[in-house]
């Protein structure tokens, strides 16, 4: 058994949890255990003392807590933000081990995000690659590709990050985009080389899309829509609790009619890396209202687009036409149907999908940008959006990642670095530089503000009120940060 396994079929796995004895519930499920993790279940089964004071000293008795990454780093703010990221990529880097522990091993380097995220993160790293571009880190670029490729080849697919309690679910799927990041720096051969697992990855996305009829029409993360088109969800094989989060998620679901469903969602928003928003709401206000696995995500639907692309151009290196020319129809297929089934002429922006409502979501969110930043939007709808963002939702620090103040991390006053840069390149694909310009001098200087106040990254901003931390969640905000440092170092280097 892993030690996902041991932890998740025990009672040892149950009260350690519920009694929130360590510092969050992602704590436990990463500790290493000092022995046989057999032996120490039957310690456990032994033992009299089960209340918090027995249970804090069994687990130190038998686990390694785990560190945090970058946890004692002193930051030296003399010196400019650009170098203090510098300086970083080494701190976040996680050398390759067989960690007996519910890590998955990984045969190259990597960084991770930092704090209590010690492990690779699936959509982060796309973010974190570009600042080591930037950096002229390459080799580390490649290095994580490597990696990602391995998970698809050992696992099916890139899990949420590389524990054995994120398999089940993946994250947003921005392997192609990595792919083509290293291919601009080493070349078309790129392409080629990653073009099995390219081709994987889709499979992973589109399992089961071959079963679905106007009677059983979604399976996994394929919906089939009710002209015939094909689109995705974000979905979770499992409709349990979350290891690394199971108390909040047994307490959620206390007075749930269906439990079972209400894990799933939970489980699916955590894949949209939005964990967690009220975009996945029924009731903005009622996290009980979680109706992810029944949304059209405009964001994901457009990732898709350029996976589907990718692997044409793939193709197209490779000299096999006949496979390019099929990925190019479904990815003009897929384009017709985020048109259909997200845009909004009358709001002129681009919204969610429910489709068991049959109608569109009216969440305002910063999912919008995606067709922009994927170049699927007419210059029409462009104009119409990049005028609701101006206005709705541009603040002092940045853009704020919904119009509604939950309690939510992903929602209001909250801004987040890799938004930033999907908006802001977005923007420029269409020529609109002044306003893209505003967004990335707001967030930058708040970024710099809170390095010199500080001498931290974090993980999000309080973009509405630059002088208050962000908040929201279910643990204290991070920093280390992966995603912020490329994303600002990437910004940095574009202002000069």
């Amino acid at each position: 058994m892993s030690v996902t396994e041991i932890y998740e079929t025990g009672e040892l796995f149950n009260a350690v949890q519920m009694q929130s004895i360590l510092e969050d519930g992602k704590t436990f499920p990463d500790c290493i255990p000092k022995y046989d993790l057999e032996n120490i279940i039957i310690k456990f089964e032994q033992i009299n003392d089960t209340e918090e004071a027995g249970l804090k000293k069994f687990v130190a008795e038998n686990f390694d807590l785990p560190p945090a990454i970058a946890g004692g780093y002193e930051s030296n703010t003399s010196i400019p933000v650009d170098a203090h990221i510098e300086n970083l990529w080494d701190v976040l880097t996680r050398k390759p081990d067989n960690e007996k522990s519910s890590l998955i091993p990984l045969p190259f380097p990597y960084i991770v995000p930092g704090g209590r995220f010690r492990e690779i993160y699936y959509w982060d790293s796309y973010f974190t690659m570009l600042g080591l571009q930037v950096s002229k880190r390459i080799d580390m670029i490649e290095n994580m590709v490597d990696n990602f490729s391995y998970l698809i080849d050992i696992v099916g697919y890139i899990p949420n990050g590389n524990r054995t309690y994120y398999k089940g679910r993946s994250q947003p799927p921005f392997y192609s985009l990595m792919v083509k990041l290293l291919s601009d720096e080493k070349g078309e051969g790129v392409l080629i080389k990653y073009l099995p697992q390219l081709e994987k990855e889709y499979q992973f996305w589109m399992m089961g899309a071959g079963l679905l009829n106007e009677t059983n029409n979604a399976t996994k993360h394929v919906v089939k829509m009710p002209d015939g088109a094909l689109m995705n969800r974000y979905w979770d094989a499992h409709d349990t609790p979350r290891p690394e989060s199971h108390k909040e998620d047994v307490e959620l679901a206390h007075h749930s009619a269906n439990k079972p469903e209400l894990y799933r969602n939970i489980r699916a928003a955590a894949e949209s890396g939005w964990d967690f928003s009220c975009r996945w709401f029924k009731d903005v206000h009622s996290f009980a209202s979680i109706h992810t696995s029944e949304i059209i995500p405009v964001d994901l639907n457009c990732l898709m687009v350029h996976l589907e692309e990718t692997l044409a151009q793939a193709y197209q290196s490779a000299n096999n036409s006949g496979a390019a020319a099929h990925y190019t129809s479904l990815a003009a297929n897929r384009k017709t149907a985020i048109k259909k089934y997200c845009w909004n002429a009358e709001s002129g922006f681009y919204f969610d999908y429910d489709f068991k409502e049959g109608k569109q979501k009216n969440n305002y969110t910063l999912a919008a940008m995606f067709p922009l930043f994927f170049n699927i939007a007419s210059f029409d709808e462009a104009e119409k959006v990049a005028e609701t963002l101006h206005q709705k939702f541009l603040k002092d620090g940045g853009l704020i990642t919904t119009l509604e103040t939950t309690g939510q991390q992903w929602d209001a006053p909250n801004g987040w670095a890799p938004l930033q840069w999907i908006a802001i390149k977005a923007l420029n694909n269409y020529y609109m530089f002044s306003l893209s310009k505003e967004i990335a001098n707001r967030w930058v200087q708040l970024n710099k503000t809170v390095y010199k106040r500080t001498g931290k990254l974090m993980e999000k901003y309080n973009v509405a009120d630059i002088n208050l931390d962000a908040g929201g969640g279910e643990y204290p905000s991070q920093d280390g940060f992966g995603w912020t440092n490329g994303v600002l170092l990437k910004l940095m280097s574009e202002m000069k």
